[in-house]
């Protein structure tokens, strides 16, 4: 398994554990405020961290979902798959009094890189 570092995310608001050579995309290019973007230096592979705004007509499992798609759609995806929604304890999270649930979406989506086709 490849070594691993603790990184903080937005100014150090959580953090993340991430291989040791991920690369922060934010020193190669722009990266919107709400977004925290690693990629991996050998397989190609991107990880996106992103704020998104609370939209009060979906809730629980479904709210992941509908992000997730949101943002698949948004940039233009070509297949979105959901592998797993699960619940986060809020005892866990440092938000715990500002929250009242908190969910997990790991899944993927086919999306053509910054000046590449779909």
């Amino acid at each position: 398994m490849e070594p691993t570092r603790d990184c903080p995310l937005f100014g150090g608001a959580f953090s993340a554990i991430l291989p040791m050579g991920a690369i922060d995309v934010s020193d190669l290019r722009p990266v919107p405020d709400n977004q925290e973007v690693f990629c991996h230096p050998v397989t190609d592979q991107s990880l996106i961290v992103e704020l998104l705004e609370l939209q009060a007509h979906v809730r629980g499992e479904a709210a992941a979902r509908y992000h997730f798609e949101d943002v698949g759609g948004v940039q233009g995806a070509r297949a979105v798959h959901v592998e797993s929604v699960q619940p986060l304890s809020l005892e866990n999270l440092a938000l715990r009094g500002c929250c009242q649930e908190a969910w997990v979406l790991s899944g993927k989506q086919q999306i053509a890189k910054e000046n590449q086709q779909p």
